[in-house]
């Protein structure tokens, strides 16, 4: 059995990478008794894999990792145990049984994600909000927003504009929902830097906060894009946004599913009998 696990992580384990998170949750499987599937040979390991593991620095409402499971278990009391054992910083918030192929794990179909990015100044806490609520749909309205984006090996030039699926301003900062995952992936620091360029805006001056809200696949089937070999426009969903409207919600918006509701709830025994 394939379960999805959703987590918060905020406070001051925001400043913790993957790999400890990954063997902070290797503890709560031992301390919780969940039976959690090990691989098998010479040395066996948790069968464990996070959809989108999260920069250092930022916090979450929408973390996920899948595991097998030995045996069931409810998700109530799932939750509970994990939950009891947590530090503090770190709260599971669902988990749920997922389809047992291969290709519905979170890794391989998360496909947006989407951020609150909060912009503050100690002399005007209001200062975005009230100055550049015009800015993001001129910045939206230009026909490409080319960057360079560093890779591990090199640095390129890309277009960034396909990949922001929606961006709104809010009274801290601003919201965005981003295009997510191993083959087109963008950071919201790469977007508010290009921003902030475009809009003139000393960053020096702000105190930026990044937190994640939630991640998501898609409802209907997509061909896979690759960087070499982009998707037809009529078949991606960001190729039919309005320049300027702040957002997809006639396209990805409204064709994105979060990976929680991709599974369901496990009844215990006792309420299945």
């Amino acid at each position: 059995m394939k379960v999805r696990i959703k987590f918060r992580k905020y406070g001051a384990l925001r400043f913790i990478g993957h790999l400890d998170v990954m063997r902070c949750f290797q503890k709560v499987m031992r301390r919780a008794q969940i039976p959690i599937a090990f691989t098998s040979g010479y040395s066996p390991h948790m069968i464990m894999s996070f959809a989108s593991p999260l920069g250092i620095g930022l916090t979450s409402d929408g973390e996920y990792f899948d595991i097998e499971l030995a045996e069931s278990i409810s998700s109530k009391e799932a939750v509970c145990r994990m939950n009891a054992v947590s530090p503090e910083g770190m709260e599971v918030v669902s988990f749920r049984q997922i389809a047992e192929e291969k290709k519905m794990t979170g890794m391989a179909i998360v496909a947006a994600a989407d951020y609150l990015v909060g912009m503050h100044r100690k002399e005007d806490p209001k200062y975005f909000r009230n100055s550049f609520h015009d800015s993001i749909a001129a910045f939206l309205g230009q026909p490409g927003i080319p960057v360079i984006k560093q890779t591990k090996r090199s640095e390129q030039e890309v277009d960034i504009r396909p990949l922001i699926y929606q961006m709104e301003p809010k009274e801290e900062g601003v919201y965005l929902k981003l295009a997510a995952g191993s083959v087109r992936n963008l950071k919201p620091e790469l977007v508010i830097s290009a921003f902030c360029e475009f809009a003139g805006i000393d960053s020096e001056g702000i105190r930026f906060t990044w937190h994640r809200l939630e991640m998501y696949a898609w409802k209907t089937p997509f061909i896979k894009p690759s960087p070499d070999c982009p998707a037809p426009e009529d078949r991606m969903p960001c190729s039919n946004v309005e320049p300027g409207s702040g957002g997809e919600k006639d396209g990805a918006a409204e064709n994105l599913i979060t990976l929680e509701d991709l599974g369901e709830d496990i009844e215990s025994r006792e309420n299945h009998d």
